[in-house]
């Protein structure tokens, strides 16, 4: 069978394809790179680019006594105001108390293995028992979340560590150190900062 020759161009146009497509799956099928992803061709190669940014991104069970079960995600890219991303928060206490709310990240900083991110809530479901606390609906309450990502010695905190529950809205990037340890789980922090100008 002859073997068909491709000219020069078409050849890089032919590769940039196939790189374009291996992208897009490796993105998720969404066909669109994310903000800090973009393709670069160069004469014939064409490059995977990732732009630096912070991120944290993990799921973990806190360790805590029998029946009181609190799971934490996150996942959030992005530096300061312009962070992106979703975080989820589930906390039951027995059979009967308890309930999970979720939402959108408006904050992420970190500091070498630390990372401090806040979200704004877009959705709360929490069913009371006697005897235990009313939480209520959290829909629209900005929330903190601190990591300190120590390899399988990871911590976690919360912006309501003093106030006992997630009641009250915090500040851009606000939340207490991370206090509490793991049961099973793990997270990961990248550290970024932008880089200064000359003084």
């Amino acid at each position: 069978m002859q073997r068909m020759r491709l000219s020069r161009p078409l050849a890089v146009a032919a590769a940039a394809l196939a790189v374009s497509a291996a992208t897009t799956l490796t993105l998720g099928g969404t066909g669109e790179a994310t903000a800090a992803e973009t393709v670069l061709q160069t004469g014939a190669q064409t490059v995977l680019h990732t732009v630096d940014e912070p991120m944290l991104k993990g799921s973990a069970k806190l360790k805590r006594g029998a029946g009181d079960n609190a799971y934490f995600s996150v996942d959030a890219h992005g530096f300061a105001g312009k962070a992106r991303g979703t975080f989820y928060v589930s906390h039951h206490v027995g059979p009967e108390w308890g309930g999970n709310f979720k939402g959108h990240v408006d904050c992420l900083l970190t500091g070498g293995p630390v990372a401090v991110v806040t979200g704004v809530v877009s959705e709360s479901h929490f069913k009371d028992a006697s005897g235990m606390p009313h939480v209520g609906d959290l829909k629209g309450k900005r929330f903190g979340f601190t990591v300190l990502d120590d390899g399988k010695k990871d911590r976690l905190g919360y912006s309501w560590a003093i106030d006992g529950l997630p009641k009250k809205s915090v500040g851009k990037c606000e939340s207490s150190a991370p206090f509490e340890t793991l049961e099973k789980g793990d997270y990961t922090v990248h550290h970024w900062m932008p880089p200064r100008g000359k003084h």
